[in-house]
């Protein structure tokens, strides 16, 4: 028999579920064909935080650095899966061609897909799989704020890498989901910039934001020493610990010193209608520790 309907439901006596068939009485191929089946479904399932390296000794995670092939070094954000594949975020410019000072994304080129990426801690080298500038000029955006702030990347990890990944950031722990924040809250961030020369106790850092752009692609914010070259593409965490964004640019006016963080929200949403649809960002394996600098508890 159908199970019962739920309170509020309508039963339809016509539909029956079909009785089970006992696994006993089951041929050998078919209950080969079974196994088969179950080993295939679960081989698409994304990756869990169960399967994650343990995070105080995983080589890869995020604020480990990336070499863009034909570019330059600089720092992870986030992890993320779409199905079977695990993915390092980055920011988009960190493939850019041009000056550092071309950064509206509609127009500013960028090495292609499919260019590869060196990852700290991965024994094989990443793809970039997706860039926002790219997907943004392919799409003919024409958002004066999209343009300027979608500064995200998408590198693919080799399978044989993805048992060395924990999601966790450095010395705060989280992401704990996706979040926004107001003017005066606190951030926290790591960067991983190869010009502090390994120095990993400047790595960590907290601040507060000054604003936010009109269409919230956009934070304004500082922190104790502001991010440098390098840092770009690291990953924000708002007060309560949400992964905010990423760190796209270091500003001289009108605000000096000040860092642009680009929304992760939005250039979630922006990937996910761009070619990676069921794209998630995981949440960390380690409890979110707001830590003022990185040293003092900020509660």
């Amino acid at each position: 028999m159908a199970a019962p309907a739920k309170p509020g439901e309508d039963w339809n006596p016509a539909v029956v579920s079909p009785p089970l068939e006992d696994p006993a009485q089951m041929t050998p191929r078919k209950l080969l064909l079974l196994l088969i089946a179950a080993i295939a479904a679960l081989a698409t399932l994304p990756a869990t935080a169960s399967a994650w390296a343990p995070a105080d000794t995983a080589p890869i995670h995020p604020g480990v650095q990336t070499h863009t092939e034909g570019s330059g070094q600089c720092t992870s954000n986030f992890v993320f899966t779409q199905g079977a594949d695990t993915y390092i975020g980055q920011a988009a410019h960190c493939s850019g061609t041009g000056a550092a000072t071309e950064t509206d994304g509609c127009l500013a080129e960028s090495l292609p897909l499919g260019t590869k990426v060196d990852v700290d801690g991965a024994g094989v080298r990443g793809t970039m799989v997706y860039n926002s500038w790219i997907a943004m000029q392919q799409a003919g955006e024409g958002d004066d704020e999209t343009c300027a702030y979608n500064d995200f990347a998408l590198i693919k990890l080799d399978p044989a890498d993805v048992g060395k990944v924990n999601p966790s950031i450095p010395v705060f722990g989280g992401p704990e989901g996706l979040g926004t924040a107001a003017a005066g809250d606190q951030i926290y961030t790591y960067g991983n910039s190869s010009l502090r020369g390994g120095i990993t106790q400047l790595s960590p850092k907290s601040g507060a934001v000054v604003e936010r752009t009109e269409g919230g692609w956009s934070y304004s914010l500082y922190t104790v020493t502001p991010g440098i070259p390098g840092d770009s593409g690291s990953a924000f965490l708002n007060e309560t610990g949400q992964a905010l964004g990423t760190l796209s640019t270091v500003a001289i006016a009108p605000l000096p010193a000040s860092n642009g963080v680009g929304d992760m929200g939005s250039e979630l949403a922006y990937a996910r209608s761009h070619g990676f649809p069921s794209l998630q960002l995981e949440n960390g394996t380690e409890p979110f520790t707001p830590k003022l600098g990185g040293v003092l508890p900020a509660g």
